[in-house]
């Protein structure tokens, strides 16, 4: 990651690597993180980094929130995640009216707050704002979060139009309105706690609601920041994209370790094979090329680098962070089959990274055959901004 960004959250990232590395036996057995790194990651400032400067906080930007969390992620691939998305839930709240902001953060801008931020559950009008119920499921950081931001599709007022997809709105609720489902229980990413939120009649505010369309065409109520004003669809994917460059990081650190003390059969030194460094340097290079793919939509998002002209600025971001998490399993894929048998076993952290990196690239935001699609139709289209553009 850039070694000359020498932002606040950047410079502590590295501590929380190291205390989160600490921990990684006790995440993957308590399937969430421990108290002392959940303290690491508000302490270096994620929760409140993207938080408006009016309520203390950062209002920061996208490229050192993306160098940051990869720097956690070399530690710890579930910590990553964790800080990476405790910082874009704190986003999607700046989109709140102003008085459901000042609920959120009437103790201060470190607030954690967890997203569900795929439409479930039932909401319905009522004097003063909604009743909520329902499961959310996969709401990663949601045993420590102070509030949960649940989505859900609402009833449409007046005449309703079939072709016309229903309204989608976040509300935000606190924790002593929630429970929490035990329903983790998977092959990596297991210390992200990711388990089911539960609602049961749940009484929110209209002031703690707001229309996920706003969020999405980036048109924050109380703030000019730049992000605050960035369209969702530049930037929709990068939480998810951002761990696994420090994972993928991690995971070649910890397999030139192991590999440099290893001789084979024959007594010879198995790091000096060609082989061995050929298939180092094949995955390297993919880390590389990925982390540079992922830090252009940071720096596009952040204004710092050209913005693609027309209709591309909406399907390259997508189309480019997707296509670097295919080159990040490829490169984990890799040194991971090259270990061996010896690299299988349960105490060897390249087996944690390399379980971590595939269970995430599933993420539905990360599919290239979705992302490619789009950007294939755009740049098929025969629009003056399409083939011609094309670079």
């Amino acid at each position: 990651m850039p070694q000359g960004d020498k932002s606040t959250i950047v410079t502590r990232a590295p501590g929380v690597a190291e205390i989160a590395a600490r921990h990684t036996d006790e995440a993957e057995t308590a399937r969430r993180l421990s108290p002392q790194v959940v303290r690491a990651v508000l302490d270096a400032g994620f929760a409140r980094h993207f938080v408006p400067v009016a309520h203390g906080g950062e209002a920061g930007g996208f490229s050192e929130l993306t160098a940051a969390v990869g720097l956690v992620g070399e530690g710890c691939t579930s910590a990553s995640w964790a800080a990476s998305l405790a910082a874009y839930a704190g986003r999607y709240a700046a989109f709140l009216p102003a008085e459901g902001q000042a609920e959120i953060w009437a103790d201060g801008p470190d607030a954690l707050l967890a997203g569900a931020l795929m439409p479930s559950g039932k909401a319905e009008p009522v004097a003063g704002g909604w009743r909520l119920s329902g499961e959310w499921k996969y709401i990663s950081g949601v045993h420590f979060a102070d509030w949960a931001l649940a989505c859900a599709a609402v009833p449409a007022e007046g005449p309703v139009d079939p072709e016309a997809r229903p309204e989608v709105r976040f509300f935000a609720v606190p924790r002593a309105d929630f429970s929490i489902e035990d329903s983790w229980f998977t092959v990596g990413m297991r210390g992200t706690g990711s388990d089911t939120l539960l609602l049961s009649d749940v009484f929110v505010p209209e002031h703690r609601t707001l229309a996920r369309s706003v969020v999405h065409a980036g048109q924050a109520p109380a703030s000019d920041a730049r992000c605050h004003i960035v369209p969702m669809h530049a930037v929709n994917a990068l939480p998810f994209a951002a761990p696994l460059v420090g994972a993928a990081r991690g995971a070649l650190r910890a397999w030139i370790a192991r590999t440099g003390a290893r001789v084979d059969r024959r007594g010879q030194a198995v790091g000096e094979k060609p082989s061995t460094q050929v298939a180092l340097a094949r995955s390297a290079a993919e880390v590389d090329a990925a982390e540079l793919l992922i830090l252009r939509t940071a720096a596009v998002a952040d204004g710092t680098q050209e913005c693609p002209p027309g209709g591309e600025v909406a399907v390259r971001g997508a189309r480019d962070l997707a296509l670097a998490v295919e080159l990040l399993v490829s490169a984990v894929d890799r040194v991971f089959r090259a270990g061996g048998t010896s690299g299988q076993s349960s105490s060897d952290p390249v087996q944690r990274f390399w379980r971590d990196v595939n269970c995430a690239a599933s993420h539905v935001a990360l599919s290239f055959e979705t992302t490619g699609a789009a950007y294939g139709a755009w740049a098929m289209s025969g629009d003056e901004r399409g083939v011609g553009a094309v670079r």
